[in-house]
């Protein structure tokens, strides 16, 4: 099931395939409908292919909590650091706070 705004993130995408805010922007949204599929499949695209897409590593780690793949979100929170560390502070802090958490929940 498709909304009128993901359609219109899907026309965005087919003219320009590799725009990673667009993918972010249809992985936020398919998030909102739950449909982790799709929402895993645009996040991982965006990690693959544009690694120091910062935003995308603390919702990639926080949906792979979500499929209780703890191992996964750890490793994606640690990427997430090496990739923030003294160029944005704001996703750094967000990423540290996430990892602490999950692993003071274990």
């Amino acid at each position: 099931m498709n909304t009128p705004r993901i359609d219109q993130l899907l026309k965005f995408l087919s003219a320009n395939p590799k725009d990673s805010f667009v993918r972010f922007a249809l992985a936020l949204e398919y998030d909102k409908l739950g449909n982790e599929e799709k929402t895993l499949a645009y996040f991982e695209e965006i990690r693959n292919d544009d690694p120091d897409y910062t935003g995308t590593y603390y919702h990639l780690g926080k949906l792979y909590e979500r499929l209780n793949n703890k191992e996964s979100a750890l490793n994606t929170y640690k990427e997430g650091l090496k990739r923030t560390v003294g160029k944005d502070d704001k996703n750094y802090r967000e990423l540290q706070e996430a990892m602490n958490q999950l692993l003071y929940d274990e």
